[in-house]
């Protein structure tokens, strides 16, 4: 029943990102309010399996109120939500319309990924991890990634506005399109909101590793990738509070911490000792 639930809301996903991409090349301002509705239905159906799935995990007593995110399938599921439902949310208070093209297709990818290549099986949780500390981490962290994610939808529409606002013929899109400056105003303020929550869960984990290895951390390969992560958006930060970074040299560098964060999820789990639960995991 969870995985119709997902499928479900994987189709409703689909349609969402399709009329996310069609507004793009249509004066149809409604596409955008259908968009809106759909994305909901998605996020429903999706909560409806999860709940499911969780129900399920907590028959085994030593899983009670514990989340099943530590498979494949659980960490895409819930990382394809979190992005759908922040962007829903700000659609929702500030009507950006034309942003959806630049994030719904990372939750299209993600619940793709998910229902092709991953178990849903609900796996058991190995003895060390039944713990809600170290369950809030990568709930944190998956928090962090959907709102990088969105951030870096922004950075992507901020570039292609400045393309177009400097092209001598700039096409319908730059009209739909807000202004660089509330781009850049919006990337920022989604990434130092999603800084903190990185912050918080690298935290959690390193004192989780503390508490059961006696040391914060190691020459893990995940781990040595996240604090490079967490370096870049710092310096993000910094650049933008003493340095002056606006426009595209922000959006660049969005961009760049972005591409680091994907390695320290696919690659940095393929490499990683500590966290080999999860790419075992199917």
């Amino acid at each position: 029943m969870e995985t119709a639930f997902f499928s479900a809301a994987f189709a409703l996903y689909a349609a969402s990102t399709g009329l996310a991409l069609a507004y793009v090349f249509s004066r149809r301002e409604r596409i955008t309010l259908w968009m809106w509705h759909l994305l909901g239905f998605a996020l429903a159906f999706h909560m409806a399996g999860f709940g499911l799935r969780t129900a399920a995990f907590w028959r085994a007593s030593e899983h009670r109120y514990l989340l099943p995110i530590h498979t494949w399938f659980g960490a895409l599921s819930a990382i394809a939500f979190f992005n759908a439902l922040i962007f829903w949310l700000v659609e929702g208070l500030a009507r950006l319309k034309i942003l959806g093209a630049f994030v719904l297709p990372w939750t299209l990818i993600c619940a793709g990924a998910a229902l092709a290549f991953a178990d849903p099986a609900v796996a058991a949780l190995a003895p060390d991890l039944r713990s809600s500390l170290l369950n809030a981490h990568p709930l944190l962290l998956m928090l962090s990634y959907t709102a990088f994610a969105n951030a870096f939808g922004v950075s992507l529409a901020l570039l292609i506005q400045e393309r177009q606002i400097k092209s001598r013929k700039p096409t319908e899109i730059c009209y739909r399109l807000p202004a660089i400056e509330d781009l850049d105003r919006l990337q920022s303020r989604i990434i130092a909101a999603a800084f903190l929550a990185l912050s918080a869960g690298i935290a959690l984990g390193v004192l989780w590793t503390f508490r059961v290895k006696g040391k914060p951390w190691g020459a893990d390969a995940k781990v040595l990738a996240a604090w490079t992560t967490w370096v870049l958006y710092a310096a993000f930060l910094a650049g933008r509070r003493f340095a002056g970074l606006r426009g595209r040299r922000a959006a660049q560098a969005s961009m760049l911490a972005f591409a680091s964060l994907v390695f320290t999820l696919v690659a940095g789990n393929s490499l990683s000792e500590l966290h080999a639960f999860l790419s075992n995991g199917k």
